[in-house]
């Protein structure tokens, strides 16, 4: 399936962005946007979230509620330590998480991008717009990344 090949691709592309980062390049950001720090937090919770989301879109009734989260009260929360925590814990989870998303994505059949729940905030959401939106995620933050790594 296409989709494996982008997501892991994906991952892969943000892997090699965080590779590249030196402890000096953390905690700078363009202006108005996220560290790289606050962006590997967000993206480790993200992805917990989209790992239930896509068990529960396979797994449960059609139209089951998706649950939203209010990401930037996440970022900004002093206990998540999205400004202060190490990153590493934070990769770890973004790994794990998106490796065991890619295994569940190879058994997806075309059947099953249809299959759907009712987000919290956004209505109707389908297999395959989780898809879309988990797999442009990390090249969509990695732009973040990039603007810090090309003013160093």
């Amino acid at each position: 399936m296409d989709h494996l090949n982008e997501y892991n691709s994906a991952t892969q592309y943000f892997e090699n962005l965080v590779a590249r980062l030196s402890p000096a390049d953390l905690d700078k950001s363009a202006i108005g946007e996220w560290t790289p720090r606050q962006v590997i937090h967000h993206l480790a919770d993200s992805e917990a979230q989209s790992y239930a989301r896509l068990r529960r879109l396979i797994a449960e009734p059609l139209g089951s509620v998706i649950q939203g989260y209010d990401e930037g009260a996440w970022a900004q929360s002093t206990t998540l330590g999205y400004t202060v925590l190490p990153i590493e814990n934070s990769l770890l989870v973004f790994r794990a998480v998106r490796a065991a998303s890619a295994d569940m994505i190879a058994r997806l059949n075309r059947e099953d991008l249809d299959r759907y729940g009712e987000h919290t905030e956004s209505g109707k959401f389908t297999i395959a717009m989780w898809l879309k939106g988990y797999t442009k995620h990390p090249r969509d933050h990695g732009g973040q990344i990039e603007k810090v790594l090309a003013a160093s």
